[in-house]
This record gives C-alpha cells, structure tokens and sequence, in this order.
C-alpha cells in the first residue's frame, strides 16, 4: 500500500506546540490580592490592638490635666496622694481613722461617714477622720503597677506623713472595703481596729466553696457576669470591653438603675445631692486609672484569700466589723455571711432591709464609728 503524503513539521514548530501557556494576568492578580489581604489584616491587628490600649490619664498637675486644689501628700515613689480632713484636729484626737472611698468615688464621699455622724460624738470621742483619693481617682497619681498590697502601704505612708502615731483605725466602704482586706493582711500592727462597710466580694476567691460563689455570680446582670469575666481573665481587654459598643459593658459604670434595690433607691436622692457638686471628680484623670484599674485589681488573682487571715487583735483590744445589707444587689449577702462565718474573730452586722448605700442612712454613721472605737 503506497504511502500517505508526509507533513514535515519544524523544530521551532514543534516547541509551540508543546509549550504550555503561562498564566501571567492570573498569577498577578494572585499576588496582589495576597498583598492586599496582609495589608489588610495588619491594618485591622493595628485597630484592634489600639482599642485594647487605654489613653495615658490626664494627670493632675500636669499641663493636659485637672487644676490640683487638694491638700496632697507625695510618696516615696514620687506619685501624691489627695486627701481631705473631717472631725478634730488630729493632734487632740483621740481616735484617728483612714476613711477608703468606694468605686467611682473620692475624697470627698467622706460624707457617707460624717454627714450623719453626730457632733457631740465627734467631740466627746474626739473623732479625726481623714479620707484620700485612690491612686488615679480625684487628684491622686495613677499607679500603673498597682496591686492589692500596694495600697495597703500607700495607707501606712500616709498615716505616717500626717502623724497619725503608732495605730490608726480604717473604714473602708464598697470597694474601699475590699482594700481593708488587705490593710488587714499587710499592716495589721498599724490598726488599732477594721470596719468594713458592703465590702466587695470576689467571687474568685478559692476559699468560697464553688457553687455558693457560682450561684452569686449567676444572680448579677448578664452584662456584669461578662465584665467581671474579661477583668478577670482576660485583663488586658478590660479597657476595650468598657468602651466597645457591640455588647453592654459594667452596668455600675454606666449607673444603670438596676443595680440598686428599692431600699437604695429610697437613699438615692440624698446620696446624688451630697455628691452633686464634685460627680466629675473620681473620673476626671481617666476611666482606665480609676474604674478599670479598680475592676482589674479587685476581681483578679489576688495573691492571699481573706478567709484565711487570723485574728491581728487577738492579744490586743482592737476589734474588726463587717457590715452588709441583705438587700444588697452588688455585694451578694450570701457570700458575706459565709466569710463571716470563716472568720469568726469578726463581729458580723446584717442590716435586715437595707441595701448597698446604708451608711448614708440616718443614725448609721454614729452606730459604725461607736462600734469601732469603742
């Protein structure tokens, strides 16, 4: 059989054809949009790590910061203390007392003590009272590196720079209260007595048996299950968590009515009227320094439990009070009446149908301090 006719192909030819295309435009496109997404995702990182980042305080004192008009007192560190003098002058007291303001209060809320406090006790027991701002409220320094025994001592060096003498009692109200946990802790030979006033609670504190903490912590508001969670887990997300609008933050912060009871609300009105004229001075260097820092510290890993503290009056004639409503929507009553019962070297007072704000109540101040001095 003849042959068919033969195509003679050439060797440039036969390169073309096997040659196989480049995808130029898509491989171009590829990287790209491979640079778009890393600029992208660091652009986000950026933001995000910028709402984790608090502003710096406005500083008292300082060119971009409030006016200092408070008698203030300056640590060894070199920050200051803004404090306020209340009762006889303390060179004729006879019972000196450190005044520790709640959260998102200052100085000032001295008044939850002696506005009702009677004159005639303050002059027949010869009652001193001095209160201060804590660091980053009022006109205090803020305290990057603050602790729970930080203040502890911060106290103890400014009984020592107004001459308080040898022993100085302390009362301590809401948050204040807790600190006393720690005055208690870490400068017990300087007391000469304790009164803790709704202390607050932290519910992380490993001496509470796990579902009495579990059942308090489920009664607060959502919002406030989810705040305390981020202080205490996750601290550095605490400023971003407070300022973010995607989810309610603290509803204490944002004064939400539904923190108080109705026996609260009762004292309301004469609470806002004593505080009326200074309400912007706790927050005025900065909501980090003051109410975040607060929160962090009070609801984070404390390095002692206060139900296994001893007696510090056990050879002397000093005495600790703890006072708590059992009304009290911020302070579960219920976890009070257990560390009370831990402690038993501590003279318990449950106000029956009273809430968080009692001492502002009529009569209660004097009923505190005469049960404190004696």
């Amino acid at each position: 059989m003849a042959a068919g006719p033969t195509r003679k192909i050439s060797a440039a030819s036969a390169r073309a054809h096997t040659r196989t295309p480049k995808p130029k435009a898509s491989s171009e496109t590829s990287g790209i949009l491979i640079k778009v997404l890393l600029v992208g995702l660091v652009g986000f990182l950026a933001l995000a790590y910028q709402a984790t980042k608090p502003p710096p305080p406005k500083t008292c004192g300082f060119e971009d910061g409030p006016p200092v008009t408070a008698p203030r007192i300056q640590l060894r560190d070199g920050r200051y203390l803004a404090y306020k003098e209340s009762g006889v002058p303390k060179d004729v007291a006879k019972h000196r007392i450190v005044f520790i303001h709640g959260f998102d209060n200052c100085r000032h809320d001295i008044s939850a003590i002696t506005v009702n406090l009677s004159p005639d006790i303050v002059e027949s027991k010869g009652i001193y009272i001095v209160s201060f701002d804590r660091p980053g409220y009022g006109e205090s320094s803020p305290h990057p590196t603050r602790t729970v025994k930080s203040l502890a001592f911060d106290i103890e060096e400014l009984a020592d720079q107004l001459k308080l003498g040898p022993k100085f009692y302390v009362i301590g109200f809401s948050m204040g209260g807790q600190v006393v946990w720690s005055c208690l802790k870490y400068i017990p030979h300087r007391l000469a007595g304790a009164a803790l006033l709704t202390p607050v609670v932290n519910y992380w504190w490993p001496g509470f048996p796990s579902n009495l903490s579990q059942h308090a912590y489920n009664k607060q508001l959502t919002q406030d299950q989810w705040t305390l969670r981020v202080a205490h887990y996750l601290p550095w997300l605490t400023y971003w968590w407070n300022t973010q609008k995607l989810f309610p933050g603290s509803s204490v912060i944002a004064h939400h009515p539904d923190v108080f009871s109705n026996p609260d609300k009762e004292l309301l009105p004469k609470v806002i009227s004593l505080s009326m004229e200074h309400q912007a001075t706790p927050r005025q260097q900065g909501e980090f320094e003051s109410l975040h820092r607060d929160t962090m510290i009070g609801f984070g890993s404390w390095d002692f439990d206060p139900m296994d503290l001893k007696n510090p009056f056990s050879e002397s004639g000093g005495s600790v009070h703890l006072w708590q409503g059992d009304d009290d929507n911020l302070v579960p009553v219920t976890l009070q009446r257990y560390i009370a019962s831990r402690l038993p070297w501590i003279q318990y007072h449950e106000l029956s149908g009273t809430g968080h704000m009692f001492p502002y109540a009529d009569g209660m101040a004097d009923t505190i301090v005469q049960a404190l001095t004696g």
